[in-house]
């Protein structure tokens, strides 16, 4: 018998541990950290920019291959290695979320462990269809 959760992946954007890029439950979508890794290579940018417009399209790309859109996004935490650079986050946000009145939450946290070369992650909940 199949279980209630289906692992999600996103081609060309892989984890180093044995885990999906994420998980649908019933009709929820939960990730696990959202590279800003090229899945035409296999690697990040070293220009945190580049990696933060990545981390947006493998975030859509995921939530595609899940069945669903941006639209389903309920919150978004962000997860930069220095959170002063806000800014380079908010340039792929606002032109996905350009309405301020229909955008998921987000929350932004400083995060210093990153594997090599990582400068930011995405987290998304997400409620499909």
């Amino acid at each position: 018998m199949p279980g209630k959760r289906r692992s999600v992946h996103v081609d060309g954007v892989e984890h180093g541990a044995p885990i999906p890029m994420g998980a649908v439950v019933g009709n929820m979508l939960f990730s696990s950290g959202i590279g800003g890794i090229d899945p035409a290579n296999g690697i990040a940018p070293t220009d945190l920019g580049e990696q933060c417009e990545l981390a947006f399209t493998n975030m859509e790309k995921l939530l595609e291959n899940a069945g669903g859109t941006v639209e389903d996004i309920g919150v978004i935490k962000v997860y930069l290695k220095d959170r002063s650079q806000r800014d380079a986050v908010n340039r792929p946000w606002l032109r996905m979320f350009p309405d301020e009145n229909d955008r998921p939450a987000r929350h932004t946290v400083q995060y210093d462990s990153f594997p090599p070369g990582i400068l930011v992650q995405l987290e998304i909940i997400a409620v499909l269809g």
